[in-house]
């Protein structure tokens, strides 16, 4: 296994010896890791791998068997209101695409419910998130009309409206084509190097992975290869996590 490279000074999640079962099946075994701000890591495997049961996990959203999770240096079951300081953007948002819904709705929910925020301030969150991904002229539109690529922007704008220290993002470009794919990888990355958020991401795109993540974790049920892309995304790796006649070879935009 390649050793884990740290790259920043505080530890976003600290994941040790996590083991997870659903039902009788053993999802994810025994599996650590560490992620640091300022990183931008991809989360790899073949389908059934357990990559999103791992993250729903890191996120408190399954129960694990056993093993420890860090956020923020706080187990989960004390992280308390530091869950907001987490953004997660699923692989499915479903919703009724008729229900009457603006963008800046879906944003404005992301913030404090606390009667101390007033309306104005509200009002300039939300705008500067839309701002932040390119949809400042759309916040009226409903978001039962927008694209995919449109939606997943709406979404990290919801992640962006309140400060982040770290942002999950599950296949969260699945439905989405492939210029999509990438100008929203530019904005995700842009975004990061300005704000110094941590990236957790499960991604099918090596090719995108080798362009704009600076750690892998190569994961099927247990962690294979851990490391920097020219490190971990090596054919012989590729052939140990997918099996030889599975290798997931780079896309081309």
């Amino acid at each position: 296994m390649i050793a884990c490279q740290e790259f920043g000074s505080q530890s976003v999640v600290k994941v040790q010896n996590l083991t997870i079962r659903r039902g009788n099946y053993l999802a994810v075994d025994g599996v650590s890791f560490q992620l640091f701000s300022g990183t931008n890591t991809a989360l790899v495997g073949p389908n059934g791998a357990g990559k999103t049961t791992l993250i729903r996990a890191i996120l408190g959203l399954i129960p694990y068997e056993s093993g420890q999770v860090e956020i923020l240096e706080k187990p989960l079951n004390l992280l308390g209101k530091r869950w907001d300081k987490i953004g997660y953007i699923p692989q499915k948002f479903s919703f009724d695409r008729y229900f009457p819904l603006t963008v800046e709705e879906l944003v404005a929910l992301a913030l404090p419910k606390s009667m101390f925020w007033k309306s104005r301030e509200k009002k300039i969150s939300v705008q500067s998130a839309l701002v932040k991904v390119n949809l400042e002229n759309q916040s009226k539109q409903r978001i039962g009309t927008l694209s995919g690529g449109e939606l997943k922007r709406v979404l990290l704008a919801y992640c962006l409206a309140v400060p982040r220290h770290l942002i999950v993002l599950d296949e969260a470009l699945a439905e989405v084509d492939a210029t999509g794919e990438v100008e929203f990888a530019e904005l995700l990355n842009k975004l990061q190097r300005e704000q110094g958020f941590a990236i957790l991401q499960i991604s099918h795109d090596l090719d995108l992975v080798s362009r704009y993540c600076d750690r892998v974790l190569c994961l099927n049920r247990k962690i294979l290869c851990q490391g920097s892309p020219r490190e971990t995304l090596s054919t012989e790796n590729l052939q140990e996590v997918y099996g030889s006649t599975q290798i997931r070879y780079f896309h081309s935009h």
